[in-house]
């Protein structure tokens, strides 16, 4: 089974991509929903987050603050570096149970990694597919979604890979700056498609 980690800076658009990758048929795995579901009320490790990053992210029905943990770790690197240390070997974990867990007859799987250029998750996919766009482009998306100001979206930007190092490390390419739309990226996701499955049998 060929594995595609899909990646890019925030606000690039790795959701929408792989949504339609979804549509065609390609099993999607997103680590993003593996964090969320490794720090939901119950988990273990919650219990370590608001041991080191403080009681003050508990809500009052016991689950995390994840917007104040996050402006939080993106303003320091060290948390960050923190924050990835405790969650980063349950998602990797999560990510392989899940890969194992496919039909055999799985032509390629598309791992959706936000981090993988920073974390150094290269060895864990054949292949490495960018959702790629201009840091403009980027901070926009990210104030529109968020509600947060310029200075805080550059800082999110900011705290990532640059994107000349995401794109050295890329062996696929999707531009997805203001100009794109829908329809043109399903064009480029059809054709990603039919190469994998054929780089795949």
């Amino acid at each position: 089974m060929l594995r595609v980690g899909l990646t890019g800076g925030i606000g690039s658009g790795k959701s929408t991509v792989a949504r339609i990758f979804a549509q065609m048929g390609a099993p999607v795995i997103d680590t993003d929903e593996l964090a969320r579901a490794i720090l939901d009320p119950g988990q273990p490790l919650l219990a370590d987050i608001f041991r080191f990053f403080g009681e003050d992210l508990r809500r009052e029905d016991g689950s995390l603050d994840r917007a104040a943990l996050r402006a939080r770790v993106f303003r320091d690197p060290a948390l960050r570096a923190r924050l990835e240390a405790i969650t980063h070997p349950a998602i990797g974990l999560a990510m392989a149970e899940r890969i194992a867990g496919l039909p055999g007859d799985t032509a390629y799987v598309l791992l959706v990694i936000p981090l993988l250029v920073e974390v150094g998750w290269g060895d864990r996919v054949d292949r490495i597919l960018l959702i790629d766009c201009p840091e403009p482009v980027q901070v926009e998306r990210i104030m529109a979604r968020d509600g947060i100001d310029e200075e805080a979206a550059w800082t999110m930007v900011r705290a990532q890979a640059s994107r000349s190092r995401r794109l050295q490390a890329a062996d696929d390419v999707i531009e997805n700056g203001a100009a794109s739309n829908n329809a043109s990226l399903t064009d480029k996701v059809l054709a990603l498609d039919r190469r994998y499955r054929t780089v795949a049998a």
